[in-house]
């Protein structure tokens, strides 16, 4: 993988990144019904990860020699808890797969580091979406 391609999908990425701070804030702004405070908690813990993740990648971008981009991905629209939940889970198993290939692309340009870094950041989009799973699992609809 060049270089260049491998900036331009690692920008990719952090655009999906900056989406999530936002889709997370506003969908704790917007939880309702018993289970909002909850809820509130939840959406609101994982903007640090999400956070550290676009801080990562905007220095990676950097550090390869190019411009870390400025613009998120649009924000899935959900009305109810269980369709933020749903797009959330949507979100963060697209990152899961997005950070695997791009850690077979670092692989490829040979950047060990950039590698290792992608994996652990597979592994903390799996809690993610593993615990949006487990909330889902007996909500009503």
């Amino acid at each position: 993988m060049e270089k260049k391609d491998l900036i331009k999908k690692l920008n990719e990425d952090l655009a999906g990144e900056y989406s999530a701070i936002i889709q997370y804030i506003s969908y704790a702004a917007k939880a309702t019904g018993p289970y909002r405070p909850q809820l509130v908690q939840f959406f609101l813990q994982e903007v640090a990860d999400e956070q550290l993740h676009a801080q990562f990648l905007a220095n990676k971008v950097v550090a390869l020699g190019g411009e870390p981009t400025t613009s998120a991905d649009p924000v899935k629209e959900a009305k109810t808890n269980r369709a933020m939940l749903e797009a959330i889970l949507e979100a963060e198993n697209n990152a899961k797969k997005n950070y695997t290939q791009r850690a077979k692309q670092a692989e490829e340009f040979g950047d060990k580091g950039l590698v290792v870094q992608l994996e652990d950041m597979v592994r903390d989009e799996s809690t993610h979406s593993e615990e949006t799973e487990r909330i889902l699992r007996d909500w009503p609809l």
